[in-house]
Order: structure tokens, then C-alpha cells, then sequence
């Protein structure tokens, strides 16, 4: 059983301002060596934040086995994989895993509403097909497609499914998810960074947390007040993420978490790629301003 536990962060894909947005490794580099001096425990790529949605197969693979090198097994490497289609999500997923992906991370089929038999048929063909871990992702706000805990208890009994990333921010479903965690060996993670507390509280093991691109320390250090029981601390780091979650509804999404991380000295993060476009100057003041909270 992999470990999976603390701030594991989904990093936001750096493109080059060219034609191309093509992908930007030496900000790549920059961004996660600068992520695991801080103390992550982990990397996870090709996520919301990271925008697969709007990334090749080809570039995936590259990405994949680009990032296994820069992390140099300094933390687990988890990769996003899941597609519409059941052929292109195990497809994905051995070309990751053969790239030397730690383990995977498959969000639901998005646009369609399968049924759980359809869901169930689709997770058993894609750990069938793979030998590492594989990380659930509920996030139906942007699928339509939430993963229900019946079916979740189902797919725990695979070997290889080994947790839950559960990104829903609805409290009864992270309870839901906690207590099958508990009875079998599943790891919960919590996705919603606003509800890391609650989501520790209930036995999750780690958060795999969007605003830690940015705000690193606030995260690290959220993570090892709560596994401290330094109630006081915990409550005013959690409270404190609030500040660049507050900004983060000034752009479609990933646009401002890119300027912000870009803004705050971390790497050239450069674009998301179109059709989201750049932020307006007014934005980038604004997002300077929330910096100055954090100090950076």
C-alpha cells in the first residue's frame, strides 16, 4: 500500500507566452524543486489545476516522464489520466505508468452521466490494466459525474485502488467517503482547500490542495499543526488560505492561481492555455495585493 499523506500539490502546467503555449520545463523545474524544498509530499500533474483538459496525449506523456525526472523520487508522482472514454483512460494510464508515474490519479468520465454499473465496469477495466496505485476523483461540480459512496466501497476491494480524492466540497459525502475508508484500505483526500481541518478531523491521511502553487508554507504548515493537535494554529492557517481563495474568482480557472504563483516569484507559470485567457492589469494589482498578506 502506497502512502499517501500531507500536502500533495497539483501543479499548474507553466506554458510559454508563444504560439504554441507550448509547456515550459525549466519553469516546470523551477516550480517543483521550489514546492518540495518547501516540504511537500507529493506532485501530482496533469490535474484541474494542470489543465488536462486542454493538453495532448503526446504532451502528457512527455510531461510525465519529464517531472519522474526532476523529482528524482524525492516524493510520490501522481499523474491524472482519466478520459471520456474507457480505451483512452487505460490507454493513458499504461503510457504513464511505463513512464514511471507513482501513481494515478482517474477523475470520472465528464459530459456523459454514466450510470454506477458504467462506472464500475470502467475503474475495474482501467486497475486491471495497471500495476500502480490509483488515486479516485470526485469532482462533479466539473464532470456532472459524482462518484457515489455505494460504488466507492465497491471499487476499494481492487488492490490497486487505493484512494479517494474527493474534491465535491460537500460535507455528508466526505463523511461518507471517511467512514469506507475506515472499514477498508482506502486513503481519503481532501480536494476542497477550505475544508482540510474538517476533512483531517474525519481521518483523512492528506490534501491534495491547488492553493499550496502559491501559498506553500500556509499549507505545509496547516498539515503539521493538524497532525500536531495544535488546534489554535491549524484554525488560523486554515482561515488564512481564504485570502487567495478570495482572488480566485477573478479568472476561469487556472488563469489566476498561474498569475499568482507567476507574481509571487515562484517560476515564469506563464498562460492558461485559450480559451481562458491572460488576466486585465487591474486583476494582477489586486492579486499583488493578496500576495502582500502572505508576504510574498
Amino acid at each position: 500500500m502506497m502512502k499517501m499523506e500531507g500536502i500533495i500539490t497539483p501543479i499548474v502546467t507553466p506554458f510559454h507566452r508563444d504560439a504554441e503555449q507550448s509547456i515550459n520545463y525549466e519553469a516546470t523545474e523551477k516550480l517543483i524543486n521550489h514546492l518540495i524544498e518547501h516540504g511537500v509530499n507529493g506532485i501530482f500533474i496533469l490535474g484541474s489545476n494542470g489543465e488536462f483538459h486542454v493538453i495532448d496525449e503526446d504532451e502528457k506523456i512527455e510531461m510525465t516522464k519529464r517531472v519522474v525526472e526532476i523529482v528524482n523520487k524525492r516524493v510520490p508522482v501522481y499523474v491524472g489520466t482519466g478520459c471520456c472514454s474507457t480505451r483512452a483512460t487505460v490507454r493513458l494510464s499504461q503510457k504513464v505508468e511505463a513512464a514511471g508515474a507513482d501513481a494515478l490519479s482517474v477523475i470520472t468520465p465528464y459530459f456523459l452521466k454514466p450510470t454506477n454499473e458504467n462506472l464500475y465496469a470502467h475503474y475495474k477495466a482501467v486497475a486491471e490494466s495497471v500495476n500502480i496505485p490509483i488515486v479516485l476523483y470526485n469532482i462533479p461540480k466539473a464532470t456532472g459525474c459524482p462518484l457515489d459512496p455505494e460504488l466507492v466501497d465497491r471499487l476499494a476491494d481492487f488492490d490497486n485502488i487505493q484512494g479517494i480524492k474527493d474534491s465535491s466540497g460537500e460535507l455528508d459525502r466526505l463523511q461518507a467517503y471517511a467512514e469506507i475508508s475506515k472499514r477498508k484500505e482506502l486513503q481519503l483526500l481532501v480536494g476542497s482547500d477550505s475544508k482540510i481541518s474538517y476533512a483531517y478531523g474525519l481521518g483523512a491521511t492528506g490534501a491534495v490542495a491547488g492553493t499550496s502553487n502559491v501559498i506553500v508554507d500556509t499549507l505545509v504548515g496547516l498539515d503539521k499543526a493538524l497532525r500536531a493537535g495544535e488546534t489554535e494554529k491549524a484554525e488560523k492557517l486554515q482561515k488564512d488560505i481564504d485570502v487567495l481563495r478570495g482572488v480566485l474568482k477573478l479568472g476561469t480557472v487556472p488563469s489566476v492561481m498561474k498569475r499568482a504563483t507567476e507574481l509571487a516569484g515562484i517560476a515564469e507559470i506563464g498562460p492558461a492555455r485559450m480559451p481562458v485567457q491572460e488576466l486585465s492589469a487591474a486583476d494582477d494589482e489586486k492579486i499583488k495585493e493578496m500576495l502582500k498578506y502572505y508576504g510574498l
